[in-house]
């Protein structure tokens, strides 16, 4: 009698706690590629690629208590997400509250988009997270260089991103500025940063607060964030935006990014 092979199903053969275990890391691989498409950068047109390149800034402009560090932290899930090494330096807030954003925006988002199987994808995603903390009063660019050092060389972590969030921007923030932008580019990864613009500044797409402008060229994007009518608008002030990109903005209430639709 002829006998006849009949294909086999892939996952068929899978039994047990191996087959759960290959469920569980599709369903988490499908939650990834959902998020990532929330990039907050999706205003430049930049869903699943960064904007900025090794030893390249980036700056999200604001006055204070706007949603800057919400922004922020939305921008480094998003890289996590890809699997990118975040290296978030913090001046003004303990690693214990930094930890606090993060979990309460990943939990907005969750809550956002009803999401399953939370707690598996944080815990892939962790990893690739590094939190620093300086006293912004003894902060300088060697400090930091000296502790990206000791990560580097023990093998601990290696950083693809870098977010600076607290440091003070103004008439003498030239020099750090610039120091900081060769370690980006010898150490191979761009840098975000928060800043706080003056209470008198516009802001305005396409134009760059006075406050801001001595500084603006050590910059390749600027984004500002400005609250107005129960909304905080999220306006490209410097960097080129693409064709499909999106209007969006920051929810006052979850802080979470929202298409204007």
């Amino acid at each position: 009698m002829e006998s006849v092979q009949k294909r086999k199903n892939p996952v068929q053969g899978l039994r047990g706690r191996d087959n759960v275990v290959y469920l569980r890391e599709r369903s988490i691989a499908m939650l990834k590629k959902e998020l990532i498409l929330r990039n907050p950068l999706m205003i430049l047109g930049s869903k699943e690629r960064e904007p900025i390149k090794e030893g390249e800034f980036g700056g999200v402009l604001a006055k204070a208590g706007v949603g800057k560090t919400a922004f922020l932290v939305q921008l480094a899930l998003s890289n996590l997400l890809r699997e990118r090494n975040v290296l978030h330096v913090s001046l003004t807030q303990p690693v214990r509250k930094v930890c606090l954003w993060y979990e309460e925006v990943f939990h907005n988002i969750s809550q956002e988009y009803e999401l399953n199987n939370t707690s598996e994808l944080w815990d892939t995603i962790l990893p690739h997270r590094f939190i620093m903390t300086f006293n912004v009063d003894d902060f300088s660019v060697a400090r930091l260089e000296e502790r990206l050092n000791d990560l580097t060389e023990q093998g601990i972590f290696f950083p693809q991103l870098m977010i600076i969030d607290g440091l003070p921007i103004g008439d003498e923030s030239r020099e750090p500025l610039a120091e900081l932008k060769i370690l980006a580019r010898e150490m191979g990864f761009p840098i975000w940063f928060a800043i706080t613009v003056s209470p008198d500044d516009a802001l305005e797409p396409g134009k760059i607060p006075a406050s801001f402008e001595p500084l603006s060229d050590l910059f390749e994007v600027l984004i500002g964030l400005k609250a107005a009518k129960g909304k905080i608008s999220i306006m490209v002030m410097k960097g080129q935006r693409s064709e499909d990109a999106e209007d969006v903005f920051l929810d006052p209430a979850t802080l979470l990014i929202r298409n204007r639709e």
